[in-house]
């Protein structure tokens, strides 16, 4: 199946893997990419040493393209962008709208730049900016997300911008696929499903905990933004105890990182001008990276926070990367070999949503 995503990047398949803290490592990004998707490192909760380390051991595993995904207001972002040209990355992503002179450095390096949006207005402004293509994540999509569901945010966004759109938020299947494309999508990116496969190093405890999942719950509690988790007791206690259970992890925090007290309170600076926090949710801010560590490496579900989309609970088992993106694809495949044809009259002209689900699927 071509898209504008295969041919952008270079992939087999149009099938993302997302780049999540703790999760996406080189083994799940190597897989994914080696089984015809898109891999991408979570670099966020790595040092630079470690980011790089994870690209080289991506580029032993398989010689598929991949990438990393990056804080755009990271202090070292521009030290990290640097290295990814160094090592050959074939695409930068990010969580966040990257700055100007960001995407401009990565373009002319070569490097395919694809950061993640909750808005329209942020495709447009990053669009603008001359990024590649862009992931709109919906409502449905787990860690911090928007308000608006996928099936409104993404016809919004593709009508919106002229660069290749990637869908995320609620995908699991071939199904989705195809309505993604439907829309004018030329892919889909998905989290949660890869989250839930063998390849990925979740504790086997952690993964049976998702799998018996009925619920997730948008909280402020974890960092002060919005934040799809799993519906744990330990959640509904973080906004008993938050100032408290805030400042003990953030010296936990301060040991596991490394860095200086002066360091985390320029950072916390950062944050209230960038995001508009006050300093209680910065304080809620150094909570994330302890208690996703507790969950996603420790294995402590009782302690730890689970992020997740809504998807959960209608996955029940853990395949290889390889395993889902061949079933996603011959559900694909299924799928449209379902659907009735329709050739338009002479009189007929496709509107723009129809060009561009020709251009996106190639057919």
């Amino acid at each position: 199946m071509r898209t504008a995503l295969t041919s952008l990047v270079g992939c087999r398949h149009p099938i993302v893997q997302t780049g999540m803290g703790y999760v996406a490592g080189a083994r799940l990004a190597a897989a994914t990419s080696a089984a015809g998707g898109l891999g991408v490192i979570g670099s966020a909760t790595m040092s630079v040493p470690e980011m790089t380390a994870a690209i080289r051991r991506v580029k032993e595993r398989t010689d598929a393209p991949f990438g990393v995904n990056l804080r755009a207001d990271a202090d070292d972002a521009a030290a990290r962008i640097e290295v990814l040209i160094r090592e050959g990355v074939r695409v930068a992503s990010f969580a966040l709208a990257p700055r100007r002179e960001l995407i401009a450095r990565l373009k002319d390096a070569g490097v395919v730049t694809i950061p993640s949006v909750g808005a329209r207005r942020h495709a447009e402004k990053v669009a603008a900016w001359g990024a590649d293509a862009v992931i709109v994540q919906g409502g449905e999509g787990g860690g911090h997300t928007g308000p608006v569901a996928t099936t409104l945010l993404l016809p919004q966004v593709v009508d919106a911008v002229d660069i290749p759109v990637i869908a995320a938020g609620g995908f699991f299947d071939g199904r989705g696929l195809v309505a993604a494309l439907a829309y004018g999508a030329c892919g889909i990116a998905m989290g949660t499903r890869f989250l839930l496969t063998a390849d990925s190093p979740v504790p086997d405890e952690v993964k049976r905990f998702y799998l018996a999942a009925r619920e997730t719950v948008v909280t402020r509690d974890v960092d002060g933004v919005p934040h799809r988790v799993l519906d744990t007791p330990f959640v509904a206690s973080l906004e008993r105890s938050r100032l408290v259970r805030a400042v003990v992890n953030g010296a936990r925090f301060k040991r596991l990182s490394g860095l200086s007290w002066r360091s985390m309170l320029r950072e916390g600076r950062r944050m209230r001008r960038g995001r508009e926090l006050t300093w209680a949710q910065v304080l809620q801010a150094a909570n994330t990276p302890v208690l996703l560590r507790a969950a996603m490496v420790e294995g402590r579900v009782d302690l730890g926070v689970m992020a997740s989309g809504q998807v959960v609970t209608v996955i029940d088992d853990l395949p290889s990367c390889r395993e889902l993106i061949e079933r996603v694809m011959a559900e694909a495949e299924a799928t449209l070999s379902r659907l009735p044809a329709h050739a338009p009259r002479q009189d007929e002209t496709p509107h723009r949503g129809a060009r561009q689900d020709e251009a996106a699927t190639g057919r």
